[in-house]
């Protein structure tokens, strides 16, 4: 998780994606961008809404945005990354990202997204 100057509590990395990228390849571009951390994306955690107030606009006044959630494999963590002056990475348990976590939707997607990924993609061997 990481950190930003804006307010207390953690977040996941999110952001925008380009018009020449996928949602997915976006993810991956957050993660590095925000957290430093390159990964390969395990599975989707669901869409989540949420509002913005840097996003209000002419066309969403009320800022509504949608995230899209993926679990991602950390395979490698930078010395270096494009935002390391305004954000420090975190490495948590899953009960104290639960406690820490700024957004009560990043928590839903923690909670509920994560565990119904985890449940259908583990076997009881």
């Amino acid at each position: 998780m990481i950190d930003t100057p804006s307010g207390p509590g953690l977040l996941f990395p999110k952001g925008g994606w380009e018009n020449d990228e996928t949602v997915e390849e976006a993810a991956v571009r957050e993660a590095i961008e925000e957290a430093g951390v390159r990964g390969e994306l395990m599975g989707f955690l669901g869409d989540y809404h949420f509002k913005s107030k840097t996003q209000q606009d002419e066309f969403s006044p009320d800022g509504l945005c949608r995230a899209a959630m993926y679990a991602l494999l950390v395979t490698e963590e930078l010395e270096c990354w494009p935002e390391q002056n305004t954000r420090n990475r975190s490495w948590v348990t899953i009960p104290e990202a639960i406690e820490k976590c700024r957004h009560a939707w990043m928590t839903d997607a923690l909670v509920i997204g994560f565990n119904k990924w985890h449940a259908e993609n583990t076997s009881d061997e």
